[in-house]
């Protein structure tokens, strides 16, 4: 997966180690370059366990599929954070009399 979409994944792993940083400053690019990301990770998850389900080892999906993901949280740890709407909010000075 990462060696097919090697351009991507790079893409990705810049910013993702630009967000351990910045973090919301850079958040609606990181859902943006995290959105192709997702879509690829799925697909290659439904890739993987698809198969699988339909089969005797049916109740092992479930663990491979956990497995899969445990693995990409290894290497991109914010992994989570993709799709976070971030809202800045400021607070009007009270004049007291």
């Amino acid at each position: 997966m990462l060696e097919e979409n090697k351009a991507v994944f790079d893409e990705f792993k810049k910013i993702h180690d630009e967000y351990k940083d910045k973090g919301d400053i850079i958040q609606e690019q990181f859902n943006t370059v995290g959105e192709k990301i997702l879509r690829l990770i799925q697909d290659y998850e439904d890739r993987l366990c698809a198969n699988q389900e339909r089969g005797m080892y049916n109740k092992f999906s479930g663990g491979l599929s956990e497995k899969f993901r445990s693995e990409i949280k290894n290497k991109f740890p914010f992994i989570d954070y993709i799709g976070l709407k971030v809202e800045r909010f400021s607070l009007k000075k009270i004049n007291i009399l």
